[in-house]
């Protein structure tokens, strides 16, 4: 087979440039500044700058405020990975057991995926509201009474179901391929070994599903840092009593609303550094136990 060759030394350089540029633009500058930015002091109209070194990083630590966002992202994060992921996989498994309508149930879960973040929020808000949402008229029925407006676990209840329904669908496709990528002699191999439905998952079906699980899983813990402030904006807007203002939403509400620019520059660099850490960690530990 003839292979082509590009001698010219440039060409891989601007091949490349139009991703490097938007890298640099939007993700390299942005960080930068923000980095720089949090060793500093401004007043809220930018006129007068003072270098402050780590005192805004010290603040944050000793800030009760930003200590419950830190323990409200973690609950937050885990119950949204945990759901999405789970759930989706669920569905993913009833999928791979279906012959003729299977494409059109996927079809259908796919959907929520097209819808944006703060319109999932707006709509789940809909349903789950106090007076006219369907949800809390149900629950009223069985003696349940939700009010998300004053109840701090009823708050975080919404913001997980509404931030998770949408990951289904992303989850779900690559549960499926990964499924799909299992040769089917090593279950039917399993079952006529003994080995019932849920035996064949756990030791044939899950561990072989390590790789996707495994991707799915970082994946998540970054959408659960960032991608989660549209549906905190548009349901709780990290009420009621803080209860569901995560990292990210403190970010906003103390950069564009308190106009405390340093803090919330700080609050950036370390939100930037716990994904990096938990992105190292996974791939240095968790890392080891997938099987490709």
């Amino acid at each position: 087979m003839k292979r082509t060759i590009f001698g010219h030394r440039l060409l891989p350089w601007l091949l490349l440039f139009p991703q490097l540029a938007v890298t640099f633009v939007f993700f390299l500058w942005p960080a930068g500044q923000a980095a720089r930015q949090s060793f500093l002091r401004e007043d809220a109209f930018g006129l007068k700058t003072e270098f402050v070194g780590l005192a805004n990083y010290a603040a944050l630590f000793r800030d009760p405020l930003y200590l419950n966002s830190l323990q409200v992202t973690v609950v937050f994060s885990v119950a949204v990975a945990v759901l999405s992921m789970g759930t989706a996989l669920l569905f993913a498994l009833a999928v791979d057991r279906m012959l003729r309508s299977a494409r059109a149930y996927t079809t259908l879960i796919v959907w929520p995926y097209a819808v944006a973040p703060a319109i999932a929020g707006i709509m789940w808000w809909f349903i789950f509201n106090p007076t006219i949402g369907i949800m809390p008229y149900l629950l009223d029925i069985a003696g349940y009474d939700w009010n998300h407006g004053i109840d701090t676990t009823d708050a975080m209840i919404l913001v997980v179901i509404a931030s998770s329904w949408k990951q289904i669908s992303y989850n779900f496709l690559f549960f499926v391929a990964g499924l799909q990528a299992i040769p089917a002699s090593l279950r039917e191999a399993a079952a006529i070994d003994g080995a019932g439905p849920v035996k064949r998952f756990f030791t044939v079906t899950f561990p072989l599903l390590s790789p996707t699980t495994f991707f799915l899983l970082v994946v998540n813990v970054t959408y659960t840092l960032f991608d989660t402030f549209p549906v905190i904006h548009a349901t709780t807007e990290g009420g009621p009593a803080q209860s569901t203002n995560i990292l990210v939403y403190k970010v906003f509400v103390d950069g564009f609303i308190g106009l405390n620019l340093g803090s919330s520059a700080a609050q950036s660099v370390v939100l930037m550094a716990i994904v990096i850490a938990l992105t190292a960690i996974q791939f240095r530990w968790i890392e080891r136990r997938v099987e490709y």
